[in-house]
C-alpha cells in the first residue's frame, strides 16, 4: 500500500524558535561541534556547573569576609599598629582636656602619657577588648595641624556642642576635611547632662537637625560619664574603616619620636632618626621619602627596636618569689631595644632612586642651522608669485580700478540711498561740554554746626589698608568687564597691532583646526619629565604594589627611619609641636612635571582670584606654593584659557609640581595680609601632561563705518595700513553671528573694506580672534609658612588671634 504524501496546498506552521531561552544541549546540537570564536582566545574560559558555580560564589565571599576580619582585626591589635584617633573639638566652648581625661580609662587599660609640644597624646593599651589606641588632638582653628594628622589618623572623633554643634571655625575646618577625604568618624556630643533634664530632649532633637546637615546618615554619642567613654571606645574598636585612596597604595608614618644627629661638616644639616609605626604599605628604604611640609629625602638604613607600646606586656617572676608578677613597662622596653637594635635594611646606592627633581637642559640639542641666502631668495620669489591674482576686468581699466572689483563679479554696494549715507552721524563722536547753569540759582541758607567724629570709626578707619582695599576694588572691575566683554582687548595706538600680537595666530575654528603641542615651547619645558604614556605607567606602577612583594618593613612594625641631609628646622617644628608625618613616595613621584587639577570655586569665598596669582596648594600628601593657570574643562585638544577662577563652572588647574599619581584630592588656599588662609577652591588631581594646550584668546574689536549690501568699512579694529595687511587672512565674525573677512585696507588710518555672508546691522560690533598658546610660571616653592590661628569673635566672624600677625 503506498503512503500518503502531502500536496502542494499543505499547510505549513513555523517552528517554534526557542530563542535567547534555549538551553545548553540544543546550542551544541545547532553547533554541530563548530568552535565559538571565544574559545578560540589564549584564555581559555572553562564553563562551571550550577553547583561550582555556587561553590566558587561562596568561596569569594568567605574570602573577603576573611580579608575584611583581618584587617579589623590588624589595626590596633598587638601585630598590627595602633588605632591612631585624632580628636577635634568644632566648638570653642567644648573642653578638650575633659575629653582626653575620659578617654583616659585606667580601669579599661594602661595608659602612656605623650606630650609632643602643645599637642595632647597618650597611648591606651586595653588587653579584654585585644585592642590598642593612639589618640591625638588637634585645635580646628590650626588649619596646617588638623589636614595633616587627618592624612594619618585612621578614625577622627569630632567633639560637637549640645546647643550649636559648631561654629563658624569648626564650620570651616569640616569644609576643608570634606575636601580632603575623611577617614572613618564618630561624633560625640559634650555637656549634654549638665542642661536640666527638660531641656535634654530638645537639646538633642535640635543638634540632630544641626547635624543632618553635614551628616545626613549619623548618629552622635554622649561623652560625659566615664561610663560613657567606654561605650565610645567599643564604637571606635568595631567601627567599618573608611580608606583613602592616596595613602593606602603609599608607605607612610606618623613620627612618636625624633632624634637629630648634625653632620661634621655642618651644623644646619645632618641625619634625621624617625621612630614610628609603619602604615599603608611596606616601606623600603631604597625609595625616597616625602616629610609633609618640608621635602624630599633620601634614607640610609632602616632599623627595627622592640615595641615600645606592646598590648601584651612580658611579665617576669623572680626566682625567689615565684608569685610576684612584674609587669615591663614602656621606658624598659625602650633601654631594652637600644640595646639591642637591629638593623633591618640599608640603602644599596646602585638601586636607590635619585632625588634629581629637574632634567638639566642641554643648550646644544636640537640646533638648526640657518638658512642660506640661496633658499631665502627663493622664498621670496614663492611669496611674490603667490601674491599675485588674475581678474578679468573691463578693457581700458587702470590698475587701481581693477583692485575694487571684487572676485566672482559680486556686486559692491545698494542702490540710491544705501551710498547717499550721512557721513557726519558716524564721525561725531566728540562729546559736548555742559554749561554749569547752576551758578546762576540761588545758594540756600545752610546752619553749620560742628559734630565731633566717632570713637568706634576712627577705630575701623585704623584696621583698614586703603592699599589693599585699592587693588581689591581694581580687580572687582577687571572681573566685572571680563564678565561683560569676554577677551574683548583695546588695539593699542602706540605700539602696531602686528608688534603687539605677534605671537598670535587666526584659527578656522578653535575645535577642529590643528595645532602641534611641541612647536615653540618654553626654556621651562626643557627642565620638566613627561611619560610616553601616564596611564599605562600608572596602571603598571599601581598593579605591582598589588602583587609583587616589596622587601622592607613590613606594616605593623615599630621602626626607625634613618633619613639623610635634612635640615635642622625639621626638628625644631616636632619640637615646637607640630606633627611630623612622612610618605615614601613611589617611582618617578620626585620628579618635576606638568599638573592638571579639575577644581571648582568654593561657595563661602567670593573675591576675585585672577590667573598665576600665587596660592597655596593642598595635593594628595603635598603642599607648595605655585601660580596657576585657569582653563576650561573640555573634551576637545585645545582648551581656552580663563583669566579669573569662576564660580558657576568646574575649571582646570595647571602648575608646575612634582609627578603625583592621582587619585588625590587637591585643595586650593590664599593666603591673606593678615596671615591667615582662606579657601578657595577644592577637587582633585586630574593628569600629569605637559602637552595639554591652553590657549589664550583676545579678541579685537571694530565698528561699521559704511554698511552696504553686504559690505562694509570697518574702522576702530586697527590704526594703520600695514596692520590691515598683516591680520588680512584672519577671518572676522559679529556680535550678532555674521561671518566674513578683509578684502583690502582704505586709506592710511586702519580703515578697511569687509565683506560678510549677510548684512550688517548699525549697531553691531565686528570682531576678530586671535590665539596663542601659554605657560604656567615656574613659582613651585616646597615651603609654605604656617597660617595664622583662626578664632571666633562676638560678631560670629572669623579673626586672627592677637599677636599672631
Amino acid at each position: 500500500m503506498a503512503a500518503h504524501r502531502p500536496g502542494p496546498l499543505k499547510q505549513q506552521n513555523k517552528a517554534h524558535k526557542g530563542g535567547r531561552h534555549r538551553g545548553r544541549g540544543s546550542a551544541q546540537r545547532d553547533g554541530k561541534g563548530r568552535l565559538a570564536l571565544k574559545t578560540l582566545s589564549k584564555k581559555v574560559r572553562k564553563e562551571l556547573s550550577r553547583v561550582d558555580q555556587r561553590h566558587r560564589a561562596s568561596q569569594l565571599r568567605k574570602q573577603k569576609k576573611e580579608a575584611v576580619l583581618a584587617e579589623k582585626r590588624q589595626l590596633g591589635g598587638k601585630d598590627g599598629p595602633p588605632h591612631q584617633v585624632l580628636v577635634v573639638p568644632l566648638h570653642s566652648r567644648i573642653s578638650l582636656p575633659e575629653a582626653m581625661q575620659l578617654l583616659q580609662d585606667r580601669d579599661t587599660g594602661t595608659v602612656h602619657l605623650n606630650e609632643l609640644g602643645n599637642t595632647q597624646s597618650f597611648m591606651l593599651l586595653c588587653p579584654r577588648l585585644k585592642h590598642r589606641w593612639f589618640f591625638t588632638s588637634a585645635r580646628p582653628g590650626d588649619l596646617h595641624t588638623v589636614l595633616d594628622m587627618a592624612k594619618v589618623a585612621d578614625t577622627i572623633l569630632f567633639l560637637l556642642d549640645p546647643l550649636e554643634g559648631w561654629d563658624s571655625t569648626g564650620d570651616y575646618c569640616l569644609s576643608c576635611l570634606f575636601a580632603q577625604g575623611l577617614p572613618t568618624y564618630t561624633l560625640a556630643v559634650q555637656g549634654i547632662s549638665g542642661l536640666p533634664l527638660k531641656k535634654q530632649i530638645d537639646a538633642r532633637k535640635k543638634l540632630s537637625k544641626a547635624v543632618e546637615k553635614r551628616f545626613p546618615h549619623d548618629k552622635f554619642l554622649l561623652l560625659d560619664t566615664q561610663q560613657e567613654a567606654g561605650m565610645l571606645l567599643r564604637q571606635l574598636a568595631n567601627q567599618k574603616q573608611q580608606h583613602l585612596a592616596f595613602r593606602d597604595r603609599r608607605a607612610y608614618l606618623f613620627a612618636h619620636a625624633v632624634d637629630f644627629v648634625p653632620s661634621e661638616e655642618n651644623n644646619l644639616v645632618g641625619t634625621l632618626k624617625i621612630s614610628g609605626y609603619v602604615r599603608g604599605q611596606t616601606v623600603n628604604v631604597n625609595r625616597l621619602l616625602h616629610i609633609v611640609g618640608h621635602g624630599d629625602f633620601q634614607m640610609k638604613q632602616i632599623d627595627a627596636p622592640g615595641d615600645p607600646f606592646p598590648l601584651n606586656p612580658r611579665r617576669i617572676k623572680p626566682q625567689k618569689d615565684p608569685d610576684m608578677v612584674m609587669e615591663i613597662c614602656a621606658t624598659d622596653t625602650v633601654d631594652d631595644m637600644e640595646e639591642g637594635l637591629k638593623v633591618l635594611m640599608r640603602a644599596d646606592p646602585d638601586r636607590q632612586e635619585s632625588l634629581q627633581a629637574e632634567v638639566i637642559p642641554d643648550p646644544m640639542e636640537g640646533e638648526q642651522t640657518w638658512p642660506t641666502e640661496e633658499e631665502l631668495s627663493e622664498a621670496k620669489d614663492f611669496l611674490k608669485e603667490s601674491s599675485k591674482v588674475v581678474k578679468k576686468v573691463p578693457k581700458g581699466t587702470s590698475s587701481y580700478q581693477a583692485e575694487w572689483i571684487l572676485d566672482g563679479g559680486s556686486q559692491s554696494g545698494g542702490e540710491g540711498d544705501e551710498y547717499e549715507y550721512d557721513d557726519m552721524e558716524h564721525e561725531d563722536f566728540m562729546e559736548e561740554e555742559s554749561q554749569d547753569e547752576s551758578s546762576e540759582e540761588e545758594e540756600e541758607e545752610y546752619e553749620t554746626m560742628t559734630v565731633g567724629e566717632s570713637v568706634h570709626d576712627d577705630l575701623y578707619d585704623e584696621k583698614v589698608d586703603e592699599e589693599a582695599e585699592a587693588k581689591m576694588l581694581e580687580k572687582y572691575k577687571q572681573e566685572r568687564l571680563e564678565e561683560m566683554f569676554p577677551d574683548e582687548v583695546d588695539t593699542p595706538r602706540d605700539v602696531a597691532a602686528r608688534i603687539r600680537f605677534q605671537k598670535y595666530r587666526g584659527l578656522k575654528s578653535f575645535r577642529t583646526s590643528p595645532w602641534d603641542p611641541k612647536e615653540n615651547l618654553p626654556q621651562d619645558y626643557a627642565r620638566i619629565f613627561q611619560f610616553q604614556n601616564f596611564t599605562n605607567t600608572r596602571k603598571s606602577i599601581f598593579k605591582e604594589i598589588e602583587e609583587k612583594e616589596v622587601e622592607g618593613a613590613e606594616v605593623g612594625w615599630y621602626v626607625t627611619l634613618h633619613v639623610s641631609e635634612v635640615p635642622v628646622s625639621v626638628v625644631e617644628c616636632f619640637r615646637q609641636g607640630a606633627p611630623l608625618i612622612a610618605f615614601s613616595l613611589l617611582p618617578h613621584e620626585q620628579k618635576m612635571s606638568v599638573l592638571n587639577m579639575v577644581v571648582r570655586r568654593d561657595p563661602g569665598n567670593t573675591e576675585p582670584v585672577k590667573a598665576k596669582e600665587e596660592l597655596i596648594f593642598h595635593c594628595g600628601f603635598r603642599r607648595f606654593r605655585a601660580s596657576p593657570l585657569f582653563s576650561q574643562h573640555t573634551a576637545a585638544d585645545k582648551h581656552k584659557l580663563q583669566r579669573f577662577l569662576t564660580a558657576d563652572m568646574a575649571l582646570v588647574v595647571t602648575v608646575y609640581a612634582p609627578i603625583t599619581f592621582p587619585p588625590a584630592s587637591v585643595l586650593l588656599f590664599k593666603q591673606k595680609s593678615n596671615g591667615m588662609h582662606s579657601l578657595i577652591a577644592t577637587g582633585h588631581l586630574m593628569s600629569v601632561d605637559p602637552d595639554r594646550m591652553v590657549i589664550k584668546r583676545v579678541v579685537l574689536s571694530g565698528h561699521p563705518f559704511k554698511i552696504f549690501t553686504k559690505m562694509a568699512v570697518v574702522r576702530y579694529m586697527f590704526f594703520n595700513r600695514e596692520d590691515v595687511l598683516w591680520f588680512k587672512p584672519v577671518e572676522l565674525r559679529t556680535k550678532w553671528g555674521r561671518r566674513g573677512h578683509i578684502k583690502e585696507p582704505l586709506g592710511t588710518h586702519g580703515h578697511m573694506k569687509c565683506s560678510f555672508d549677510g548684512k550688517l546691522k548699525s549697531q553691531d560690533t565686528v570682531l576678530m580672534n586671535l590665539y596663542k598658546r601659554v605657560f604656567p610660571k615656574w613659582t613651585y616653592d616646597p615651603y609654605v609658612p604656617e597660617p595664622v590661628p583662626w578664632v571666633k569673635s562676638e560678631s560670629s566672624s572669623i579673626v586672627p588671634q592677637e599677636g599672631m600677625e
